[in-house]
């Protein structure tokens, strides 16, 4: 069996995705990585992984993902659950398919992968999850409703996840970022961020590393918020 520690990050081939799967390559995890296009293979090659491309709205990728990372390292001991944007627009403009993408997008791709990755975490006695969501979750925003609406829904899930398993030793948690550098950000929008600026990609992964480390052991579901002070509910 592998003794080194394995971590699965998804959308993993640039932003968030990259910057999580670099931090935790430091971190002694071996990294499998999986996006829609090939760029997780190049990532995952340069850190001395293994790279896949899918899409986390396709069950038979996660599932192929899952199974294979199993039978070549025996083990999972982290996740990380990154995806794209959904599709955002006008609130009652956005088409039942939209929604329904914005679903397989954000909530039911971490269901998914739940349900293939915690009968291995129960077996091992223990797993660690982290969920990238976003500042919008509980702050609903009308630049991005799709995604506020269904990542409120992913908290919900999280902490249900989260108070199920806690006694199989898995925890489960989300990150809430702010604005990020892999995007343009335009002045308007820093002017709203107390701190000025937008978060680095690398900031968003230390958190991420933390919650998924020895350190965060007694931490599991909540909604961490890693945004710059841009939110005001307290």
């Amino acid at each position: 069996m592998a003794e080194q520690n394995v971590a699965v990050v998804t959308a993993a081939g640039s932003g968030i995705g990259e910057a999580c799967a670099r931090r935790l390559n430091e971190d002694g995890y071996t990294p499998v990585l999986l996006s829609r296009s090939g760029s997780a293979v190049e990532v995952a090659t340069d850190l001395g992984g293994d790279g896949f491309e899918g899409s986390v709205t396709d069950p038979d990728d996660l599932a192929a993902l899952v199974e294979t990372t199993n039978e070549r390292y025996e083990r999972i001991d982290a996740v990380v659950n990154n995806t794209g944007h959904p599709p955002s627009g006008d609130l009652l403009e956005i088409s039942d398919e939209e929604w329904h993408e914005g679903l397989d997008l954000v909530l039911l791709n971490t269901v998914r992968m739940a349900r293939l990755v915690t009968p291995i975490m129960e077996e091992q006695g223990h797993g660690s999850i982290v969920n990238i969501s976003t500042f919008s979750a509980f702050e609903p925003s009308s630049e991005f409703p799709v995604s506020s609406v269904l990542r409120a829904g992913l908290g919900s899930f999280t902490k249900l996840y989260a108070d199920q398993y806690a006694a199989h030793g898995i925890r489960m948690n989300t990150v809430q970022p702010g604005f990020v550098d892999s995007y343009e950000v335009d002045e308007e929008t820093r002017d709203r961020i107390p701190m000025g600026r937008p978060a680095e990609t690398a900031e968003i992964a230390d958190a991420v590393a933390y919650l998924l480390s020895p350190a965060a052991s007694y931490i599991t579901g909540q909604n961490i918020r890693v945004d710059g002070g841009l939110t005001a509910s307290v």
